[in-house]
């Protein structure tokens, strides 16, 4: 059979400034919150690697682009590193930082690759943080404001914008669990981080209208389809509550410009609604974006309590737990189920359920650890299990596509192998290897399978 797709459908990977850049403490930028959690404790970090060891993008920008031109990319997603631009948060401008951008945006532009631009991967500055982080309502005022220099500093040419990436993960890793800096353990807290992201979100969007901004803006959320363990009322109930609170829980405030009432009564009955300011509201209604971006890796599959949860819920998963389907096929590599129907669920929900948006996969990827010992005796590395993983989930975006899906595009996580929070280089995901003690890239068998589905824009 072959898999034909749209002569306009971007092909392309993605990436982000804090892993791929390097340079975190270099030409005036200030420390973000990796930054400042690898300072005082990187035994928590795989291999003590921090994000000053990451793919040296910063540096090698031009044949890095190059390199994404021989890949058959039409476009590319990064972000900008906000502690590199603006250092103390609130105040001057970066001029380097400046400089450094529009010399990528550029480069990209002459290589005929359209730069998608996101806002915030996660890597809050360090001096934001020290002010409340998203518990704090200046910071989600200054955050807007960075957003705003943005589209006036770098909106001639950049015309796909996105607000945040992922937005639920800092909740889940830094408010309900020990993953993210700060690592806090509160989930009333992780309500109002993420209630107070919505509002950064839509102050954004609000701010690209109202400059009269050419192009579009958007927000890329990681979207798990939850399926039930069996179709009895206590594991639907159970896969319902998992739904709201980490997928509607930015979805619908992006599409709709509202909240789910079941997910503000779930919340109210546990006492955990955040507080809610006059015109709160009108900026979420505001917010409502013109397409979506959708990070997808694992399905989230969901059964009720075993032990029901004494007292009030520390944190979503006492009030679910999770549930391992038998004969699942999995990442041996990564750990995590690779259901590719999943990615078919969630452009089918959208079509159906939200009016069908405009929208991409922005992430799709296969972590592999201890990738060298793939490398074939021409020195690349012969990585057939992802060639596979990203034939299987294309096949299911393409019926989507014919079924009437708005979906117009597919980003594989990642360009290089690039460095990951706490996990540094142990799962590499890159169509392109790096080594980390010559920083050299080559190409992966994958990598050229991609590029030849790119020029193609298909398969057989």
């Amino acid at each position: 059979m072959t898999y034909r797709f749209p002569d306009e459908f971007w092909w392309g990977s993605a990436s982000s400034a804090p892993q791929m850049e390097g340079a975190s403490r270099r030409d005036g930028k200030s420390d973000n919150i990796f930054d400042y959690w690898f300072s005082i404790e990187p035994e928590r970090f795989h291999q003590g690697i921090g994000p000053a060891q990451t793919s040296t993008f910063y540096d090698r920008f031009e044949p890095d682009i190059a390199l994404l031109k021989q890949l058959n990319h039409n476009s590319f997603r990064t972000s900008i590193s906000w502690s590199r631009l603006i250092p103390d948060g609130t105040g001057e401008v970066n001029q380097q930082a400046v400089a450094f951008y529009n010399s990528v945006f550029d480069r990209l532009l002459a290589e005929g690759i359209t730069p998608f631009i996101n806002l915030y991967h996660f890597d809050m500055p360090m001096c934001m943080q020290a002010r409340g982080g998203w518990e704090s309502r200046d910071v989600v005022a200054a955050y807007v404001r960075y957003a705003g220099l943005c589209f006036e500093l770098f909106g001639s040419r950049i015309k796909h914008w996105f607000t945040f990436n992922e937005p639920i993960v800092p909740v889940e890793c830094g408010y309900l669990g020990h993953f993210h800096y700060p690592c806090v353990v509160d989930f009333r807290r992780a309500v109002t981080v993420a209630y107070h992201t919505a509002l950064a979100h839509a102050g954004a969007v609000k701010a690209f209208r109202d400059a009269g901004a050419c192009g579009e803006i958007g927000i890329i959320l990681n979207l798990s389809p939850t399926y039930p363990r069996s179709d009895t009322a206590e594991d639907s109930q159970a896969a319902r509550w998992a739904d709201l609170l980490l997928n509607k829980s930015f979805l619908d405030p992006a599409l709709k410009g509202s909240y789910d009432p079941e997910l503000v009564a779930l919340l109210r009955q546990h006492d955990l609604l955040p507080e809610v300011a006059d015109g709160d509201k009108a900026q979420l209604m505001a917010g409502r974006v013109d397409w979506l971006g959708i990070n997808y890796y694992q399905p989230r599959r969901v059964k009720a309590k075993e032990q029901a949860c004494s007292g009030a819920p520390r944190t979503p998963e006492d009030l679910f737990d999770f549930y391992e389907m038998p004969g699942r096929k999995m990442n041996p590599h990564r750990g995590w189920e690779i259901y590719e129907k999943g990615v078919y669920d969630i452009l089918t929900e959208l079509r159906l359920g939200y009016g069908n948006p405009r929208c991409y996969i922005s992430e799709n990827g296969m972590g592999v650890e201890g990738e060298e010992r793939f490398i074939g005796p021409e020195g690349r590395v012969e990585d057939d299990y992802r060639i596979d993983f990203i034939r299987g989930h294309l096949e299911w975006l393409h019926r989507a596509s014919q079924e009437g899906s708005a979906c117009c595009g597919y980003h594989l996580w990642t360009f290089i192998d690039n460095w990951s929070w706490l996990n540094a280089y142990k799962n590499r995901y890159g169509l392109v290897r790096l080594d980390l003690a010559s920083q050299v890239r080559t190409i992966k068998k994958s990598g050229y399978w991609f590029a030849e589905v790119a020029r193609n824009h298909g398969f057989n």
